[in-house]
């Protein structure tokens, strides 16, 4: 397939040299993604139909099942595309309900080499329906390098949300290891291939908590035939001016307040002034006078229908030249649009817009507004308290918006103000992952980018590690602008080992009461270890179960409190342990990875090694976030979990034993 595509010659098929370049521009897309990935199969599934799909023939169909379409030099499909509808039996049929299929193969691969496969009859009432050995294995296989798709793994309950319409919304509660960053990316695929021209035109985006964790996901939809779709973090998103500085934890939690929106958008309109004189405007050897009273229903009727600053301050110089219109025509005069728009550029009715309606720049207004105290007091009035209002004020004022330190919380601010001035433009579907740390002023900036398109959010209550971090889910898809969300929860774990899931859970009470504890289908147990040793000797014993981590298959993570990173990393390099930080796993440089608690979230190594939980809990502003940085911590691992600790365990999990 591939080698037809570069065998094409569009020299003498396109009219001009622009259709062209759009035609070669799309024929290399094509090519890249018919690159060859080694190390994937391109099937890995089997159905076998019990009757012919279009009724004419006597026997069923096979199909084998792959990441992508695949044809023969005659165009005859050899594999089908696991999202084409036909597929779909692949993941949801059951004993119960066979959906017409006959057989289930399943393949195994190693490296790419097919070394296994395994049957299943079912619409054979006689065979006992039993788990899957090869999916157990595909889901125990080690991780290295970057986060890889789980095609060939998907079960009912995910492949429901990945099917779901584009037309709706989602918002995905899932426990650590249920697959919730997987479905979200394999839904992306999923609607590329079932609405395609729709979300070209659109457009398509997943949005992260950081770029390590943006690195760590950015090969799945490579490897599912996806290359066009964008990536970025929040913050990138209000990436209107430079941050260079940071809030406090109060003063963030501030200023990511819904309260917030109502203060800015008071601040936009502060400006607009009623006119005092009425306008007069010359027309070749005639005047036409607009007395103020007009001019002031007409800048008042722009305020009470609350349409976007800057297209209103577009309208009224139109508006007020429409009036002088209608005194033309009632002269006897037959002025035409030509004529408006000329009146509508007269320097009066330009200084009349400039006075009642001037423009405004959101980051000057943002400036004045974190700068001002008398300013902030009149447009919070009501809103905030004045302790909170000096909570939020700089101590000390910018002289201008590039001298600013401004803060993550700032930015998102200014992208509230713009707008407040101009609409910002709305894709087709956003991916939201790790949702729960958002503040309400940072959903409204990811809804204002889906208003018109839906949304997928991903997320787990119990894993919210900032001050603002979501209680609820209803309150969050009001932020968004999405109240009509579904709302899917995911309890079942694959990636956490049962005994290491079921560990971490003792810390629901405390930190999410009102969550299911998550179950794991995984029947290994995995290997887990709770290792008690004096101060002197923790960095020592973080080595020595690194070493034993690492005589294993697969990737390492040692996570320990932000704070601690540098003392481990020297040690690991006195021990002559080679090791990366988050983000850096695509390099394949090395199996061990160094991990700060706060960049833990998303990630999953084989085997994680974790550093004093004492120091993780206490490394955060509070003990409630500090415990769910911890749980955060506690489920990263795919096949062991080792806790080493110097200072006591948190009580909850102390507990038990």
């Amino acid at each position: 397939m591939r080698a037809d595509a570069e065998s094409l010659d569009i020299g003498d098929v396109t009219a001009n040299w622009v259709n062209a370049e759009v035609l070669r521009s799309e024929l290399d897309l094509r090519i890249k993604s018919l690159a060859d990935l080694v190390d994937t199969p391109l099937f890995f599934g089997r159905l076998d139909y019990l009757h012919d799909l279009d009724a004419e023939g006597e026997h069923g169909h096979r199909f084998y099942i792959g990441r992508r379409h695949v044809h023969d030099a005659h165009g005859d499909p050899m594999v089908i595309d696991w999202r084409a509808p036909v597929s779909q039996p692949y993941y949801q049929a059951t004993k119960q309900n066979p959906r017409d299929v006959g057989l289930r193969r399943r393949f195994g691969y190693d490296g790419g080499e097919l070394t296994a496969y395994e049957d299943e009859h079912l619409s054979d009432p006689t065979e006992v329906e039993t788990s899957s050995r090869l999916l157990q294995r595909e889901i125990e296989r080690p991780r290295v390098g970057p986060m890889r798709d789980i095609v060939a793994t998907i079960q009912p309950e995910q492949d429901e949300i990945v099917r779901a319409p584009l037309t709706g919304s989602v918002c995905v509660q899932g426990a650590p290891g249920t697959g919730k960053t997987a479905v979200g990316l394999h839904r992306v695929a999923y609607l590329l291939y079932a609405y395609r021209e729709r979300l070209a035109r659109a457009g398509t985006l997943v949005i992260g908590p950081n770029r390590s964790f943006l690195r760590y996901i950015e090969q799945v939809l490579p490897a599912l035939g996806e290359l066009e779709v964008k990536q970025a973090t929040v913050d990138e998103l209000v990436a209107h001016v430079e941050v260079r500085g940071a809030d406090g934890a109060t003063a963030a939690r501030l200023k990511g307040d819904a309260r917030m929106a109502e203060v800015l958008r008071r601040a936009v309109r502060a400006g607009v002034r009623m006119p005092a004189e009425p306008l007069m405007v010359v027309r070749g050897s005639r005047r036409w006078r607009v007395p103020a009273h007009e001019l002031s229903e007409l800048v008042q009727e722009l305020l009470d229908r609350d349409i976007r600053y800057g297209a209103a301050r577009e309208a009224l110089p139109q508006r007020i030249a429409h009036s002088v219109l209608v005194r033309m025509e009632q002269a006897g005069e037959a002025p035409d649009d030509r004529t408006q728009n000329a009146v509508a550029r007269t320097p009066a009715v330009k200084a009349v817009v400039k006075e009642c309606w001037p423009a405004v720049e959101p980051a000057k207004l943002v400036l004045r507004l974190l700068s001002d105290a008398d300013f902030l007091a009149e447009m919070a009035e009501g809103i905030l308290s004045e302790e909170e209002r000096k909570e939020i004020l700089w101590d000390r004022p910018a002289r201008s918006v590039k001298s600013a330190r401004w803060s993550p919380a700032d930015a998102v601010l200014i992208d509230e103000a713009r707008d407040l001035v101009e609409r910002t433009g709305s894709l087709g579907h956003v991916v939201l992952d790790e949702a729960q740390d958002l503040s309400p002023m940072q959903y409204r900036a990811v809804g204002r980018r889906c208003s018109t398109g839906s949304v997928t959010i991903l997320g787990d209550i119990a894993q919210g590690t900032t001050p603002w971090a979501t209680e609820s889910w209803a309150a969050a898809l009001a932020h968004l602008g999405k109240p009509e969300a579904v709302v899917e929860e995911l309890t079942q774990g694959f990636r956490v080992p049962r005994t290491v899931i079921s560990y971490a859970s003792r810390l629901l009470p405390a930190i999410a009461p009102e969550l299911s504890e998550a179950t794991s289908v995984r029947d290994s147990p995995g290997s887990f270890e709770v290792r008690a040793v004096s101060p002197a000797e923790l960095d020592d014993a973080l080595v020595t179960a690194c070493r034993a981590a690492l005589a294993r298959e697969g990737s390492v993570g040692l996570i320990t409190a932000d704070a601690r990173v540098p003392v481990l990393s020297a040690a690991l390099v006195a021990a002559d342990l080679a090791h990366l930080a988050p983000g850096q796993e695509t390099s394949r440089g090395a199996r061990l990875t160094l991990v700060p608690a706060s960049l833990a979230k998303g990630l999953e190594y084989d085997y994680v090694v974790l550093d004093d939980p004492a120091a993780v809990v206490d490394g955060e502003p509070d003990e409630r976030t500090g415990l769910r940085r911890l749980y955060v911590a506690l489920t990263r691992a795919v096949s062991g979990l080792t806790v080493v600790h110097a200072a006591p365990l948190p009580g909850l999990l102390a507990a038990a034993g």
